[in-house]
Formats: structure tokens, sequence, C-alpha cells
């Protein structure tokens, strides 16, 4: 059951900006078997079994703001490891609110068990496909992506395809491929967003320089092959 399984590793009790146009709480999940060196939310990475939320008690606090919040974004970490997601969805779903998630594709047949329930998805599709497995350190990890990525697109599900873009990992060379690639696989909707040294832990990528990646005609590139684009820089 949900209650006995989902691994909170915390959770935001209001946010505007996880959900496109709704306000919503965001549960994060407790672990991730990537490893990509940006990453600012490298407590969730470990799967671990101390120090974590009850998800009776995140449950009662989100049955307490039913009909105050429109949604509840699943995040992480990778929520999509944990297999008890989809009770947990269920249950948030029948207290009234849509369903968002945020994930990573990594492993695209749970993505495809949630995908009936979800009202909402984004999708952190991170590099180029040749350069992915150098970016989370796994090998195979372009596979899943790929596979995650066309599952949502034949889904009917609204969607979000984004890329956080740090200028020393993420190259416009990168940038080019894959916003070709995933525009050729049919992707109507994508963002670019800064990385942001916020969380991260990883001292090589915070010392390596940060020369404008997201410069005007590179922007301008990847917003014309997509018909909804969104910039996000950072503050």
């Amino acid at each position: 059951m949900a209650e006995r399984g989902l691994k909170v590793g915390g959770y935001a009790r209001f946010t505007s900006t996880d959900y496109p146009g709704e306000l919503a709480a965001v549960v994060f999940v407790q672990g991730c078997p990537w490893r990509c060196g940006y990453c600012h939310n490298p407590h969730l990475q470990p799967r671990a079994s101390e120090g974590l939320m009850p998800w009776q008690d995140v449950r009662t606090f989100l049955a307490s703001r039913a009909g105050l919040l429109d949604a509840v974004v699943f995040s992480g970490g990778e929520p999509t490891l944990d297999p008890a997601l989809e009770d947990a969805m269920r249950e948030v779903k029948a207290l009234g609110f849509k369903i968002g998630l945020h994930t990573a594709g990594i492993y695209p047949e749970r993505l495809r068990s949630v995908l009936p329930l979800l009202d909402w998805v984004g999708l952190d599709i991170k590099t180029s496909f040749d350069a992915y497995d150098e970016l989370t350190g796994v090998p195979g990890s372009a596979v899943a992506a790929q596979a995650a990525a066309s599952l949502i697109l034949a889904s009917g599900v609204p969607y979000e395809f984004r890329t956080t873009v740090h200028p020393s990992l993420t190259t416009p060379a990168h940038l080019t491929a894959l916003t070709r690639q995933i525009a050729g696989m049919g992707c109507t909707s994508y963002a670019l967003q800064d990385f942001r040294s916020t969380g991260c832990r990883t001292q090589d990528v915070l010392n390596l320089g940060h020369p404008a990646a997201l410069d005007d005609a590179l922007v301008a590139q990847v917003k014309a092959r997509f018909p909804q684009f969104i910039l996000r820089k950072a503050e």
C-alpha cells in the first residue's frame, strides 16, 4: 500500500510554478539512480529509509488543502522509482486534486502505468541523446529518456519538455542536436532553464566557469522549433 511504501523526502505546501496555471503542493519522492552533476536536489538521490516523512501524514496534510489548492505534483528524486507511486496518485486524485508529475523518464514502463492518472507531466530532457550517458553517469539512460518522451507524446497528456542548461556541460551543440531530435519526435512544448547553483553539491561543477550559454541567437534558434516555448533565466 502507498502509505507503507511511498518514501517521501519532503513536500512543498504551496507553489504557483510547478504546475502551469495551477496552485499546487509538491511531494518530493526519495531516490534517484542518475547522478547528474548539476542536480539541485542531491539529498533526494539516496533511496534512504531514515528521516523520511510518513506518507499517511503527507496525505492528511493534502486532504486539509482540498478545495484550496488545484493540484498535487509528484517530484523528486525520481518519483517513478517508487512502486507505491500509482497508489499514492490514486489516493490524491480521490481527494479531488489534479495530478502532476516531474520525471526524467528513467523508468518508461512505470511511467506508462501512471500516465492515465496524470493531468500534466514535465519531462526533464537533459541533453542530446548521444551525450546522455556521460551526463547522467548511467549507461542506457538515453534509451530510457527517448522511450519516455515517446510515451508522453503519444499519451495526449498535457506536457512540457525542459532542459536545464549548465554552460560547461550542456553546450550549444548539444542543445541544437537535442531540440532537433525532440521536435522531430513531435514535441511542441519546450522550455530552456538556466542552471542554478542552489543545492548543487558537486564542487567541480560549481568551479566551472559560467559563460552565457543561452545567448540570444541560440535561444531564437531553439524557439523557432516549438509552438510553445519558455525561457527561464536564472535570477
